[in-house]
């Protein structure tokens, strides 16, 4: 009888006591992007002997979508946690879809710094002003996107209007080149690299993304204030490796690496990058991710104001730069 409750005492003793409880899962964090190196999400994690925390605390999934439009619809379907998009988006995630977003992120700018822009462009000759355009086919990469807008606002300067005057059309960005080359659009929006190749044809720039706007804190990444709020230990190392991975790849030290990087995400050669990415050639990031909120304000006001957003919004309230302060302070 006694060995048999020294037995049991035992068994309790180990169960309750020594026993190791399972470790929690790494955070899964779906991010959204259209097209790289504009948008650095995808390229963010793929040199993993720098990222201290991945699969630790967290593993991220990229998934590509057209623009800002699909992203915005797949954040509000729960389909996505972060959304890489515009900050026309933001403010219609806000105010068409009521939800309680927050910008925790800078991805790029057009027209900052001295750094690179987008361009419009069409084939030679073809285009002499905005009013040769009227009848013609205008291709965004999509509708709802920043790019969309841009079209509409650029148009409405000489009286245009999508639908009566011109059609705009949906693209993917690696199509552009050979819409325009086929006829089947008249004028095509063109990002890094597709204008380099674009402008070695003899392709002419009709306007640009930054010379339509201004400058322009082209793409965040947002994300709902209750994921944000319930996830928010694992996203404090999730931010320190983006940032940390960030300044990797900005370093010219590393240019050859990442370029190498680029060229296996877009299944491309690596000489294709590595004479401009990441450099004044290339689109401006802030090398502490750290989004231009003033400038997020007047993007959205600009559009509000054109009729081209429903609603404006105060950004200060839908920001949360909590998690990259954070990173910035880890990394020091």
């Amino acid at each position: 009888m006694k060995i048999r409750l020294y037995a049991l005492t035992v068994f309790a003793f180990f169960a309750a006591g020594l026993a190791v409880p399972a470790s929690a899962e790494p955070l899964k964090i779906r991010i959204s992007w259209s097209v790289t190196p504009p948008h650095i999400t995808p390229l963010l994690f793929e040199n993993k002997s720098i990222l201290r925390h991945y699969a630790k605390s967290y593993e991220v999934e990229t998934i590509r979508l057209r623009g800002s439009g699909p992203s915005l619809t797949a954040l509000a379907a729960n389909e996505l946690d972060i959304a890489g998009f515009s900050y026309q988006a933001l403010a219609l995630g806000v105010v068409n879809a009521k939800l309680n977003l927050r910008v925790v992120s800078d991805v790029m700018g057009v027209g900052l710094n001295g750094y690179g822009d987008d361009e419009f462009m069409a084939r030679p000759g073809e285009i002499k002003s905005l009013t040769d355009l009227k009848g013609k086919r205008i291709a965004v990469n999509a509708r709802g996107s920043g790019t969309d807008a841009v079209v509409r606002k650029k148009m409405l300067s000489v009286g245009l209007q999508d639908g009566r005057d011109y059609t705009i059309v949906e693209i993917g960005f690696s199509n552009m080149l050979p819409a325009l080359e086929s006829k089947r659009v008249d004028l095509g929006f063109f990002v890094a690299p597709f204008d380099l190749r674009a402008k070695k044809k003899g392709y002419e720039t009709i306007f640009t993304f930054g010379g339509v706007l201004g400058p322009t804190q082209t793409l965040i990444w947002a994300a709902k204030k209750e994921w944000l709020d319930a996830n928010r230990e694992a996203l404090k190392d999730f931010f320190e490796d983006a940032l940390r991975a960030r300044r990797w790849l900005m370093d010219p030290a590393n240019r050859t690496r990442a370029s190498e990087i680029i060229a296996k995400v877009t299944k491309r050669k690596p000489e294709n990058y590595s004479d401009w990415v990441f450099s004044k050639d290339d689109y401006y990031r802030s090398p502490d991710a750290r989004p231009d909120l003033a400038l997020l304000q007047k993007n959205i006001d600009d559009f509000h104001a054109l009729g081209l957003i429903p609603g404006t919004i105060n950004v200060s309230k839908y920001a949360d730069l909590s998690f990259q302060e954070d990173a910035v302070r880890r990394l020091k």
